[in-house]
């Protein structure tokens, strides 16, 4: 999937705004979470990044982030529960 959209999108936007070469620089690069704290870890790092980036004061207003169905029980149809996620509880109430 990311060499698809290395080799497409960057050529539409280079197109678009008339610009040649690479939009990020290096390979993409993806490590496997193996240890579970270390989920929880990116979890809150991804959730958080609006707010570090000053997009949003609180992660609740990014409306892209999965932080209002981890954090606060909303359903979502754009994501599956992790299964260490529902082992947090046995009812959404208690995982919040």
């Amino acid at each position: 999937m990311m060499q698809w959209v290395g080799r497409h999108y960057v050529r539409y936007f280079n197109r678009t705004y008339g610009r040649t070469g690479t939009l990020w620089e290096g390979r993409f690069k993806s490590c496997l979470v193996q240890e579970d704290e270390y989920l929880f870890y990116c979890y809150r790092y991804i959730e958080l990044n609006p707010v570090h980036a000053a997009m949003v004061t609180h992660p609740v207003e990014y409306r892209w982030s999965s932080y209002q169905a981890n954090a606060l029980g909303v359903e979502s149809r754009l994501r599956t529960p992790h299964a260490l996620y529902t082992e947090l509880g046995s009812t959404p109430s208690e995982r919040v």
